[in-house]
């Protein structure tokens, strides 16, 4: 070989592996920018294992104890739904709309991209996003919806990803269940409840592309804002999936046919404001607001629906016309309210609540939170103490005028009965029956007012009450509630329950994370309740609440009426149920003159009750052993043959 085409060929082999070297070089550093690129989109990218541990927002659900949707709490009305729970056509449709080839690409349509680069390229302007469900799934749950180059890239990194850590399944399921629909609707489940009124499951084939359309523009294509755009972009939705050959020509021209039939009352309020509030109250220290407006609980109440509605009723009624008589005084009938409680005695559940006339309104709960003087309604705990200390039915207390100093004013106080006379000696049962209140006062003397306030607070009785002889009046403010529980006492053989509203508390997997565990305690004896019993029982046959006699079955009950008839109230109860109506001014001013507890609070009562009646069982009251009946005079107490019948313990 010559020297010189070797020398030759050795000079090109250099400059060969300089280019190479070169060339190398280059593409070390594009490499090493590309690394570096690739670093900066994804070096603070979150780790999708938050996928794993955590669930998006949902809804919470607050049932009555009959199965009733009584309110939903949330901060995304959101309700998970497994994918095999969800209809075939609405997984169809939105694959249609959104994603055609989500179980053959990657995470990332190659073919979408290119056709909306090309597409944005042409219009100059950002116009086609080619978001997979996947991509879409990332940018819901990671990332902004700002519209950039950068993002987008991130948003690619994190589908591929999301499709190699999960099944398409899951991505799906998770999408479905993440997406907004408008309307506060987030997840197709509480879109369906939220436009139809109906479960995922009963969604017709139109629906479904009805719900595939929204997440294009929530607001755009709401049914509730626009039905003819809903209509249209549904239409294109049907289009598509008959197109691609997953529908068929019939279910298309059915479904393109069917009309927007949106839920009636979408987004109303609670439908038991009042009661719901109070489990609201109940649960937050309990629970945390975390887990009640994100945690999609199931809270299940104690709430009878049927009784709330016959609640709502008798209190609408009876509040009318109370407010009418009001008006024609010349007074201002929208200051009257009412409020009612029912409570099951055996378990002290509130089985029905009313705090006024339209919690939208006015929320203040006059059941639970607004603190009444009670009046004669207070005197059962006076008289239960008296039995409880070894009087009877049969038992005197003198009616007639007493002083007492240091009244009002340091003036002296002297109490009066509300027909003014006075009767003499008269046995316990007469004072009761007739609610007379002198003998109330001198039983309260003889009992003390610090233990009347200690038995009150025994019986469930709250507020602040004052140790004095007023208190056997009703004096001391209580609320609705309370007095309504103390009351339970006397059915409830001598055991008292905190009146409580929420029974148990489940989280999504069906697990309980709160179970009522309400206080409970014997308070009197078996004898001396049956004995008070005795004699409510006789206030409804023979004294003030009489008009209850009607409903012709055991029940028992106390008026009250307060200074120039500011309150009104009637508490009374069957073998299985207590019930206590207050009636009254906001402003604390007088309902007008004879607006008495027997006037205007019994009425609402006997309303609900007999309404109650008509489909529940009232059972008996029982007679423990250690007592007897027997028959006295009603006035005097003593024996007598043809007198009344009254429950009396047995001598020891």
């Amino acid at each position: 070989m010559k020297p010189g085409r070797k020398e030759g060929k050795k000079a090109r082999g250099g400059r060969s592996l300089i280019l190479l070297l070169l060339m190398g070089g280059v593409a070390g550093m594009l490499a090493g920018c590309m690394a570096a690129l690739v670093f900066w989109i994804t070096s603070d990218l979150p780790p999708l294992q938050i996928l794993d541990g955590t669930a998006p927002p949902s809804v919470t659900r607050v049932l009555s104890a009959d199965g009733v949707v009584l309110d939903e709490w949330y901060t995304q009305r959101r309700s998970p739904t497994a994918l095999d729970r969800i209809p075939p056509n609405l997984k169809l449709a939105v694959q249609a709309t959104e994603d055609q080839h989500f179980y053959s690409h990657w995470g990332v349509d190659i073919k979408g991209l290119a056709r909306a680069v090309a597409h944005n390229l042409l219009a100059m302007n950002y116009v086609e996003g080619a978001s997979t469900i996947t991509q879409q799934l990332a940018k819901n749950l990671f990332l902004s919806p700002d519209k950039t180059l950068t993002r987008k890239l991130r948003e690619a990194m994190l589908a591929l990803q999301l499709e190699r850590r999960y099944t398409k399944d899951e991505i799906l399921e998770r999408y479905l269940n993440l997406i907004y629909y408008g309307s506060g609707a987030y997840g197709a489940s509480m879109a369906a409840r939220t436009f139809f009124g109906k479960s995922l499951g009963d969604l017709s084939l139109a629906e479904c592309a009805l719900i595939a359309g929204m997440p294009k523009s929530p607001s755009r294509y709401s049914p509730l804002v626009s039905p003819d755009r809903a209509k249209k972009r549904r239409d294109v939705v049907l289009s598509q999936m008959f197109g691609l050959d997953w529908i068929s020509r019939e279910e298309y021209e059915k479904a393109v046919a069917e009309p927007v039939k949106t839920a009636v009352g979408s987004g109303s309020g609670p439908k038991a404001g009042y009661f719901v509030e109070q489990v609201r109250q109940t649960l937050l220290p309990e629970l945390g607001a975390s887990a009640l407006y994100q945690g999609g609980l199931t809270v299940r109440t104690s709430l009878w629906w049927d009784l709330q509605q016959m609640a709502l009723e008798a209190v609408d009624q009876g509040l009318g016309q109370v407010r009418e008589r009001v008006e024609a005084r010349g007074g201002e009938p929208e200051q009257v309210q009412a409020a009612l409680v029912c409570l099951d005695v055996a378990t002290g559940q509130v089985q029905a609540l009313v705090g006024g006339d339209d919690h939208s309104k006015t929320p203040f709960d006059r059941a639970t939170q607004a603190r009444r003087q009670p009046g004669s309604a207070f005197k059962p705990l006076v008289y239960a103490l008296a039995i409880r200390g070894g009087l009877g039915q049969d038992s005197l207390v003198l009616d007639a005028p007493m002083v007492f100093p240091g009244g009002p004013d340091h003036s002296d106080w002297s109490p009066a009965n509300y027909d003014g006379a006075w009767e003499g000696e008269i046995c316990l049962r007469r004072a009761l029956v007739d609610s007379r209140n002198v003998p109330a006062v001198r039983l309260a003397l003889r009992v003390s007012p610090s233990e009347i306030v200690r038995l009150a607070r025994e019986m469930g009785i709250r507020s602040t009450l004052a140790p004095n002889l007023s208190l056997a009046l009703g004096s001391s403010e209580v609320t609705l509630e309370d007095l309504t529980g103390a009351y339970a006492v006397f059915p409830g053989q001598g055991r008292w329950v905190r009146p409580h509203s929420v029974l148990e508390v489940s989280d999504r997997t069906g697990g309980v994370v709160y179970r009522a565990r309400p206080e409970r305690r014997a308070v009197l004896d078996e004898k001396t309740a049956a004995v008070m019993v005795d004699m409510l029982k006789a206030v409804v046959r023979e004294g003030t609440g009489r008009q209850a006699r009607t409903l012709g079955v055991p029940l028992g009950g106390k008026t009250g009426t307060t200074n120039d008839c500011r309150d009104a109230w009637f508490v009374g109860f069957t073998p299985r149920m207590v019930v206590g109506v207050w009636v009254g001014r906001d402003d604390g001013a007088s309902l007008g003159p004879k607006e008495t507890g027997a006037r205007a609070a019994l009425p609402i009562w006997l309303r609900f009750m007999e309404s109650v009646l008509k489909n529940r069982s009232h059972g008996d009251f029982s007679q423990p052993t250690g007592t007897e009946y027997r028959k006295i005079n009603p006035v005097t107490g003593k024996p007598d043959p043809n007198g009344v019948l009254a429950l009396e313990k047995k001598a020891a």
